[in-house]
């Protein structure tokens, strides 16, 4: 039925038209207490065998949505009512801004992706840190993605993460700096390690800070090359950084300006993971993304070391309850194989 409505319907209309009111649906959602609760208790991961912990923290399922949807922190909890084990909202900049030029998402529907060049537009991290402060009415793990303000140069780049990651960080589950978005001028180059080391030290001062202590990631681009992958890797062991999200949307694509995801990215993007795990094993915790479509990439990804694996782009073509669909077939996979959990499936083709 989905897939009827979004060929007939949904792909007519402009892609960010129809993201903005599904973003403004869910929220009006997260503010109707008892439907959200219904929801949730249908489509939630609630099977123990689903259970994850990672960095100290306890998921439901180790399935979530990636950073880019929910950009204001707006409805985590309507999302996680729809069946996702956790979601990451942003990437929030310290300060708001109204992102690139229009049009700048892109669907792919024949290749089951999207090129976007949104460019971090979110109301700023004051803005979120007021909707995080809210009581959830379901529980949800949040975890949140901070980035660049695009009009602050390099050299204060450092400041401007940590003026975010303060107003953030204690409202977190867990934080992530992203510093592998293409669609801010400069801000992959501070993937370099001689630059992202002191990033990471001062934003880990803050999140070590916090009252929990917030876990603390980097999230990286899939198309850095394999030695700078090791290097990063070796860095966040160093620093003792909590886990590293691979991977973000690429530029090697022949279409619009802009960062591709989905199906596209698929190979990269477990390439990417395999070669992770390979250098630190289980020292990090590894999460997922790129490329998900079904149950089979998440089973792969957590095979292949990945504690934790997100989508975004598959549910675009998947349709509202494509998180719930997967942990459920998830957890029949789980007890076909013989495991009382999914964690002991986590690293077995590493």
């Amino acid at each position: 039925m989905y897939r009827l409505v979004f060929t007939q319907v949904l792909r007519r209309f402009d892609a960010e038209a129809v993201h903005r009111l599904t973003v403004r649906g869910l929220a009006v959602l997260a503010r109707l207490p008892m439907l959200k609760r219904l929801l949730h208790r249908a489509f939630a991961p609630h099977d123990p065998v689903l259970r994850v912990t990672a960095f100290g923290v306890h998921f439901p399922g180790p399935f979530g949505l990636a950073a880019g949807f929910d950009k204001d922190a707006a409805c985590a909890e309507a999302i996680a009512a729809l069946g996702f084990s956790h979601v990451e909202v942003g990437t929030i900049t310290a300060h708001a801004q109204p992102g690139n030029p229009h049009p700048r998402l892109f669907r792919l529907p024949g290749e089951r992706a999207v090129i976007n060049r949104m460019g971090f537009n979110n109301s700023g991290a004051r803005a979120a840190a007021r909707r995080l402060r809210r009581t959830r009415g379901v529980p949800v793990v949040v975890g949140v993605n901070i980035g660049k303000t695009k009009v602050v140069p390099e050299s204060e780049a450092v400041a401007d993460y940590v003026a975010g990651a303060r107003e953030l960080a204690p409202l977190a589950d867990y934080l992530v700096v992203n510093v592998s978005s293409p669609n801010t001028p400069g801000l992959r180059n501070l993937q370099a390690v001689e630059l992202l080391r002191p990033l990471l030290v001062a934003v880990k001062e803050v999140a070590d800070a916090t009252p929990r202590r917030t876990p603390l990631l980097v999230k990286i681009a899939p198309d850095l090359a394999d030695e700078d992958i090791d290097a990063v890797a070796d860095l966040a062991v160093e620093l003792g950084l909590d886990g590293i999200i691979a991977t973000n949307t690429t530029i090697r694509h022949g279409g619009e300006t802009g960062g591709l995801s989905g199906r596209p990215l698929k190979a990269r993007s477990l390439e990417v993971l395999r070669r992770l795990r390979a250098k630190v094993d289980d020292r990090l915790t590894l999460i997922s993304v790129g490329g998900v479509e079904d149950v089979d990439d998440v089973w792969e990804r957590l095979l292949a070391g990945a504690t934790l694996v997100q989508g975004y782009t598959g549910w675009i073509y998947g349709g509202p309850l494509w998180a719930a669909r997967i942990h459920r077939q998830l957890a029949r996979r789980v007890r076909r194989h013989g495991l009382s959990s999914v964690t002991e499936a986590i690293g077995r083709t590493a």
